[in-house]
């Protein structure tokens, strides 16, 4: 799988966790149809979001642990 920190891709947490993708629209972040994924880490995006990292982060890692 893929770790998960601050610096860690958008683009490589839809590529690499599977459901990643809906962890991001189930917190309200549709990173899933933004321009901007490419580049964007997981700290961008909760700073553009005003969303908590750490949330984002622990429920990422929940779904990880369901594939492991």
């Amino acid at each position: 799988m893929i770790d998960i920190d601050k610096d860690t891709l958008v683009s490589d947490v839809l590529r690499f966790v599977p459901g990643g993708g809906e962890v991001f629209l189930s917190m309200g972040m549709h990173c899933l149809h933004c321009g901007s994924v490419a580049g964007e880490t997981l700290e961008d995006a909760c700073l553009a979001h005003d969303m908590d990292l750490d949330t984002l982060i622990d429920e990422l890692e929940s779904q990880i642990a369901l594939y492991e």
